[in-house]
């Protein structure tokens, strides 16, 4: 005898729509791109990993970082290329993807640019989160060398620090180019002669102001 499952209850999580999903660890890259979650999500060998929404601080900084990378390749043709922010999805490798804080590929990279998400890409920059610095520190720094992303820069706003690191074709881990603080520039190995002001990076940066 079979019978109908029971609708969700007042004050109980909405079954019926979890039920639309694949169970954790079964997800496939297809299913993820397909996701319109609204949030910052990120995929790890079928497992979907929800980030925790972003603070008003952490999207200024993100912004800055951004605006400042735009107006340099807008106006250096050596560095022509796209820059964006997350949320979007950049693919590792078969069954990684994860949503860099800002990202950017070169013209010469352009191929590896898709409608869904990039295939990897040229410099990341995240915001480290209070809440799970070694994920920033620890976890993505293996995991972007391993992908072959020539630059990665960590901006840790408890100790408005910024930390350059860079991957040479020969090497598998990154190594550490600079590490600035307040009254320091942070310089990019990658698009030469970029640089920002480290504190005007941490202090109420000009798009929220």
């Amino acid at each position: 005898m079979s019978s109908e499952p029971r609708a969700s209850r007042i004050g109980e999580p909405t079954w019926e729509i979890a039920n639309l999903y694949p169970r954790q660890g079964a997800w496939s890259e297809t299913d993820y791109l397909g996701l319109d979650a609204g949030s910052l999500v990120e995929f790890d060998s079928g497992v979907l990993e929800i980030l925790r929404m972003p603070t008003e601080l952490h999207q200024a900084i993100t912004l800055c970082l951004w605006l400042q990378i735009q107006t340099f390749i807008k106006t250096n043709r050596h560095a022509e290329g796209v820059c964006l922010v997350a949320p979007l999805p950049v693919r590792l490798w078969e069954g990684k993807f994860r949503e860099p804080d800002v990202m950017y590929m070169s013209a010469e990279n352009r191929e590896q640019r898709t409608p869904k998400f990039w295939k990897g890409a040229d410099l990341v920059m995240e915001i480290v989160s209070e809440s799970d610095p070694d994920r920033d520190w620890i976890e993505k720094r293996h995991e972007y060398a391993k992908a072959g992303i020539s630059e990665y820069w960590i901006v840790d706003p408890r100790d408005r620090s910024i930390t350059v690191l860079g991957l040479s074709e020969s090497e598998s881990s990154y190594r550490e180019l600079s590490r600035t603080c307040d009254g320091q520039q942070a310089r990019s190995r990658l698009l030469d002669g970029f640089a920002v002001d480290v504190s005007t990076v941490f202090d109420r940066p000009e798009v929220i102001q």
